[in-house]
């Protein structure tokens, strides 16, 4: 009876939740809560872009789950990182800003999710946006998260756009505009030289709002029901379990991984899973934790002729002074922009419709396992497949809620995916051969010369192959016996209950997540709204007419 009650209960501070929470706390008629498993983002490398370097692995911020061996890789367990502070996934991301292709959309709306269309998603994607270069067709002016260009070319990547050209691959200035195919810089989502975190843009200017209410370090254990209605949500915070009850709905924005792991927890999700555990089926939807889809990269990497390489900045004590000064008098260099700065989106096969490939272009080389940058100059070219036909699930381990999942992606099921990721690889190596960027190659350092035939490569792939860090698709949004979510995200068979995040992508999108992921929670704000208010109008007429049959808030 001493439950605090609020309008929304919002699950996870992520890119999702943190745009979700501060969008609905806009009507100061709605009290929000807004629950973050980790701690505050006060950290100072969460804020420095290159910081990600430093909380990649630190298990204060990040989840630093793994997935089960994966058979086509070698049985090897790959590593996931995920967000666990204010800003979730944006406070520890590489800050690249990719919508994705107009056509991953157009197909979420041909498989019957009406709105989801690239005409009705480009205007969230603006409005979310303060694209340093203005207002247009394409971009966002004024919007709370901020979109940047680097400030300065690099020598590098000019040459990786000049090879680019040269096989064939145009120039692209804005991967977010008319077309995404060709070669280019990324934006990133800074400002002034520091990261722009979802945390950052929605939360931090809305702070003082009255009916909003942030708690970190309060761990979701599951969603508390009344027959089929969601109420609430218990969770466990310094170590003391309560609870808090939502009068409207419940808003589950705990990300690919850890909102199935709650839908499965709170007794949604398929009953072989559920009554393996013991949890009581409140709701049978098989589709909760599967329709799991990610990106698979391979890292190839070079060592080059000169040293202008990241790798040279860092290797003295006087190198890394100069970056140092250079971001503190001009919010310049490495530390203002991470690893990442071009970009290539290209068709292994003529007959592609559309892009199908990813190119990473770091100016840096490193042994993943130590986390060091290579005692030489060195570059990596990062190659991903964008549109995967794998599919992987997600399952509960145990009924505790701070217990890992069981992740298992199944890259490399299908022999679609095998055959682009060695034609993804060809092509870095057709592009390496390039005038422009040969002259900068003094050698192919991994995986090398030796590896020639393709029965090679795959092998490289798989021994090599590594998640880029963007799962989606375990709560689908659509129709049918494995959808979880309907196309205004509310949970199938349930009242007061949706999910809006990562998870309700049907199809993973041509590019990185961060950005659709906080465009699904700009337009799920207005349809949590509109709805709200058509209730409100209903329970009005009705009660004009002399009809007072409950109706839910």
């Amino acid at each position: 009876m001493n439950q605090p009650e609020y309008d929304y209960i919002v699950v996870g501070a992520g890119s999702a939740g943190c745009a979700l929470a501060a969008r609905l706390s806009e009507n100061d008629q709605y009290r929000v809560l807004l629950l973050e498993a980790g701690p505050n983002d006060r950290h100072f490398w969460i804020h420095l872009p290159i910081g990600y370097g430093k909380t990649m692995f630190n298990p204060t911020y990040n989840w630093s789950f793994h997935t089960e061996p994966v058979p086509e890789l070698d049985n090897r367990p790959i590593y996931w990182p995920r967000g666990k502070t204010l800003g979730g996934c944006s406070s520890i991301n590489g800050l690249v800003y990719i919508r994705g292709q107009a056509e991953d959309y157009d197909a979420w709306e041909k498989q019957g999710n009406q709105g989801w269309g690239w005409r009705h998603v480009l205007p969230y994607f603006k409005k979310m946006e303060c694209n340093e270069r203005g207002e247009s067709q394409y971009h966002g002016g004024s919007g709370p998260l901020h979109v940047s260009d680097l400030k300065e070319p690099n020598e590098l990547v000019e040459a990786f756009i000049r090879g680019a050209e040269q096989i064939g691959v145009a120039r692209n200035n804005d991967f977010n505009g008319a077309t995404q195919e060709g070669a280019g810089y990324f934006q990133l989502t800074t400002r002034n030289g520091w990261r722009c975190s979802a945390a950052k843009a929605y939360l931090r200017p809305n702070r003082a709002r009255k009916n909003l209410v942030i708690e970190t370090d309060a761990h979701a254990s599951k969603v508390i029901m009344q027959d089929k209605r969601a109420v609430g949500v218990a969770y466990e915070r310094a170590g003391v379990q309560v609870s808090a009850r939502a009068r409207r709905e419940v808003l589950l924005c705990a990300g690919a991984l850890q909102t199935p792991q709650l839908l499965q927890l709170s007794g949604i999700g398929p009953r072989e899973v559920l009554e393996s555990h013991g949890i009581d089926v409140l709701h049978e939807l098989s589709g909760v934790g599967r329709n799991l889809q990610d990106h698979l990269q391979i890292r190839v990497m070079f060592k080059c002729t000169k040293p202008i390489t990241t790798n040279d900045q860092l290797r003295t004590l006087w190198g890394q002074a100069l970056i140092g000064m250079k971001w503190a008098l001009f919010r310049k260099g490495p530390l203002a922009v991470g690893i990442q700065q071009g970009c290539m989106f290209a068709r292994t096969t003529p007959d592609q419709a559309t892009p199908n490939v990813q190119f990473h272009f770091g100016t840096l080389s490193a042994d993943m396992t130590a986390g060091k940058p290579h005692a030489w100059p060195g570059f990596t070219m990062s190659v991903c497949q964008l549109r995967p036909s794998s599919r992987g699930e997600l399952r509960i381990r145990s009924t505790n809620p701070k217990d890992a999942p069981y992740i298992q992606p199944n890259y490399l099921a299908t022999e679609e995916d095998r055959q682009t990721m060695v034609r993804g690889f060809k092509l870095a190596r057709k592009l390496a051969a390039s005038p422009a960027m040969a002259a900068y190659i003094a050698e192919e350092y991994n995986p090398g010369a030796d590896v020639q035939s393709e029965e090679d490569m795959l092998e490289f792939v798989r021994r090599n192959g590594s998640s880029i860090f963007h799962p989606v698709g375990t709560c689908k949004m659509g129709r049918g016996p494995d959808a979880v979510v309907d196309d205004r995200l509310r949970v199938h068979g349930v009242e007061g209950l949706r999910v809006v995040d990562a998870s309700i992508m049907p199809t993973l999108v041509s590019g990185n997540t961060n950005a659709p992921a906080i465009m699904i929670a700009e337009k799920a704000a207005d349809m949590i709204k509109q709805d709200a208010l058509g209730v409100q109008q209903r329970h009005v007429q009705q009660m004009s007419t002399g009809r007072t049959e409950a109706v839910a808030p």
